[in-house]
């Protein structure tokens, strides 16, 4: 059985689907992919169906990453189906954990800069409103902290590595 982690943010076209391109991108380098899934959700309803952020996608291109994938709402189903859920802010983990009223699943949510080795940040930034640099800015931290959170995973909760 495959771990599953599920990337949040609010609109789910910058921050979350750059965290799970981004981490499938390392999966796949260190040849995991039949060992970990990922997806992305986003707390609102606002860009249902939407490709990732075109500025997001410069950002990622320039780096030889290819970013695919398409909006979704976060759903209380998801606390059942994810092993662990990544909150890209305190914002977006509050209404995660507001979904789980009795605090069952509150052990899967982490914060996503939790898993930073290099940044300091306690949250990643949305770069929505700012200019390029805000969205190579968030590719340098999420590459940062998915690379801390692969190695979490493989040290914690992979059954067996090949």
């Amino acid at each position: 059985m495959p771990y599953k982690i599920l990337f949040v943010c609010l609109g789910n076209i910058c921050r979350s689907p750059a965290a799970e391109n981004i981490m499938n991108h390392l999966i796949a380098e260190a040849n995991l992919k039949d060992q970990i899934i990922c997806d992305s959700a986003g707390t609102s309803s606002y860009h249902i169906g939407a490709p990732p952020d075109p500025r997001m996608t410069a950002a990622a291109k320039a780096r030889g990453m290819t970013f695919v994938g398409k909006a979704r709402q976060f759903q209380k189903l998801d606390f059942e189906k994810f092993d662990l859920i990544l909150a890209m802010d305190r914002e977006n983990y509050r209404d995660i954990l507001s979904l789980d009223r009795e605090g069952k699943y509150k052990h899967k949510v982490k914060m996503m800069c939790d898993f930073c080795t290099k940044y300091k940040d306690k949250e990643v930034p949305d770069p929505y409103y700012g200019g390029p640099e805000g969205f190579n800015y968030v590719i340098d931290l999420l590459m940062d902290a998915c690379n801390g959170l692969l190695k979490y995973i493989v040290s914690n909760c992979l059954k067996e590595v090949v």
